[in-house]
């Protein structure tokens, strides 16, 4: 079940070697504005790939970590008021106070980031376009493919933690699909993307409900695999002792360095997957066949991955006139 999106990347690559200026076609209708290469067409700061990639290869030679935060967090900005950098803003209502956003990390990353890129070309390049490249950087530093990223995005001036509708990772495949649909993405972007759980780490009160009170019966998942099931509630007791912090596990037990894999899929397929909302793309008709698909073929995975993250960085993106070029991420400009 391959798209033409991964077929239309590999021609953006192709297109962009020879110097044509290539548009965000087969992307969300509003990312049309979004060109390749927009600050160096504009001539406003045409090094900046090169600038981010710089800072993000020195940072996870230290840190393997920051991948699947940045992933995240682009995701979290990006599915909530489209990728504006909203997420990134500071203040006592924004989004990143939201309960839904608890644990959201690497902010202090894309501020090392951005205070780089001001100190070559000041007041030029967004934050929101800043947190793509750098999470392209991140997946590719990891494994991943490296894959175009369209810019000209700009930063939106407000941020609300109202705004954060991010569904719970229990839900059925249905659920998950119809939040995915009503973004504008689809089921192939949803079975895709939620393949970045191959890395990365999750409270265990996300998974509690699976592993003692599956569907309010009081007892857990019964399609868990039981030494997957045995594992985690080992590492996720029912209750913690007063004070103590809520269990950090990792997303996929197989992948501790947070690798670029496709080895999530076949833990679904083995009824091993962490998450709920993993598990489920075992029962939809093109969720199981797309699992199956890359569960057999990595390069098949890295293509849809590459043209999926596409497709959600172009979400409800500000261009023109419309937003600002922040300064500080974590402030609107004065």
């Amino acid at each position: 079940m391959m798209r033409e999106g991964c077929v239309f990347l590999s021609l953006v690559v192709l297109l962009t070697l020879c110097g044509v200026k290539v548009a965000a076609v087969g992307l969300p209708p509003e990312s049309a504005p979004l060109i390749r290469h927009y600050y160096k067409v504009h001539n406003t700061c045409a090094n900046v790939e090169p600038f981010v990639r710089q800072q993000v290869k020195a940072f996870m030679e230290k840190d393997k970590t920051i991948a699947p935060k940045v992933v995240k967090l682009l995701y979290a900005d990006c599915m909530v008021n489209g990728c504006d950098a909203s997420i990134l803003l500071d203040g006592p209502n924004t989004e990143k106070t939201s309960p839904k956003n608890r644990g959201l990390a690497a902010f202090a990353f894309i501020d090392i980031v951005k205070k780089v890129i001001e100190q070559r070309c000041p007041s030029a390049v967004s934050c929101a376009d800043i947190l793509n490249i750098v999470a392209r950087d991140a997946i590719y530093f990891s494994g991943g493919p490296s894959y175009p990223v369209f810019l000209g995005r700009r930063d939106g001036m407000k941020s609300d933690a109202a705004w954060v509708d991010l569904p719970s990772p229990s839900i059925s495949w249905e659920s998950a699909l119809a939040y995915f649909t009503s973004k504008g993405l689809n089921v192939q972007d949803m079975t895709t993307l939620l393949g970045g759980h191959m890395m990365g780490r999750t409270r265990c009160s996300r998974i509690l409900d699976r592993l003692y009170d599956f569907n309010k019966t009081g007892k857990a998942d019964p399609t868990m695999e039981p030494t997957t099931l045995s594992y985690l509630q080992k590492q996720c007791p029912k209750k913690v002792k007063l004070g103590q912090p809520n269990p950090l596990i990792n997303l996929n037990p197989e992948n501790p360095t947070h690798k670029f894999t496709n080895s999530n899929y076949k833990r679904v397929l083995a009824n091993k997957a962490v998450l709920g909302v993993d598990q489920q793309l075992r029962y939809g008709g093109d969720t199981y066949e797309l699992t199956d698909q890359y569960a057999n073929s990595l390069a098949d995975f890295k293509g849809e991955f590459a043209f999926s993250m596409s497709r959600m960085g172009g979400l409800k993106v500000l261009t023109g006139s419309n937003g600002q070029i922040r300064k500080d991420c974590r402030v609107v400009n004065k």
